[in-house]
């Protein structure tokens, strides 16, 4: 089994420093924060994507308004797909 690690409660502000034991308890819970908050702001911006993709009105009368939305939407895709594997390695980072 893992090793269990002890939480450990960040001063407010805390800020790594060169001058600290590299990746010590300090560090590694900062970086812990860090990476659980950008795995939600990624998993929010993708909520956000796919309501937007559901609200969108498909009726698009002019051609070349169509064509321009699905490539728009295709953009939007290949990033939250980008998200999904970058969510993907932040958990198999956690779980080190």
């Amino acid at each position: 089994p893992a090793p269990t690690r002890e939480r450990v409660e960040l001063p407010a502000g805390y800020k790594p420093s060169a001058k600290e034991e590299y990746m010590g308890p300090m560090q590694l819970e900062y970086f812990r924060q860090r990476l659980l908050q950008w795995k939600d702001d990624l998993v929010e911006e993708s909520k956000q994507t796919i309501e937007n993709l559901k609200e969108e009105v498909r009726d698009v009368g002019d051609e070349a308004e169509r064509a321009s939305r699905e490539s728009e939407n295709s953009l939007e895709l290949r990033t939250r797909d980008r998200y999904r594997k970058l969510i993907s390695k932040i958990d198999s980072t956690l779980k080190r």
